[in-house]
């Protein structure tokens, strides 16, 4: 993910899976926000478009990042999932990074809310999220 001093190391060392194969960058994470970014290349549809999917999988990634520093300040095997994920495409990009920024709507005892904005290397917001996760416990689930 990354070596930057503002993702708490619980969340620095998670496993990189899909993170690593799209090429984000963890930039910032806290309960209250995180911020990445992500390369266009590479996630694009057909036509040369940044894909919609891949700033959905941006947005998700980010917002549950938050939503987990937000489950590990009251439970230390707390987790967050995500349950709901809606997103717009505003517009789109060709070339560059994109970056997301999740900032927190509602930080509850069971669910947590995130807005994520996707904007472009000029600033133009290309895309606008909501992600929902229910935050659980690992020891609660485990059998």
């Amino acid at each position: 993910m990354s070596d930057n001093d503002a993702v708490p190391a619980s969340l620095a060392d998670l496993p990189d899976g899909l993170i690593q194969k799209m090429g984000i960058e963890v930039i910032e994470v806290s309960a209250d926000r995180a911020v990445g970014t992500m390369p266009v290349k590479g996630n694009t549809q057909p036509y040369g478009l940044l894909h919609g999917g891949a700033s959905a999988v941006l947005a998700e990634t980010l917002g549950s990042l938050a939503a987990m520093a937000h489950a590990l300040e009251s439970d230390p095997d707390g987790i967050a999932v995500g349950v709901d994920l809606s997103i717009s495409h505003l517009a789109s990009a060709r070339t560059g990074t994109v970056t997301a920024t999740a900032t927190a709507l509602r930080r509850g005892r069971t669910m947590a809310v995130y807005q994520v904005e996707i904007s472009d290397e000029s600033g133009a917001m290309i895309a606008a999220a909501r992600l929902s996760c229910a935050i659980r416990s690992t020891s609660a689930t485990r059998r």
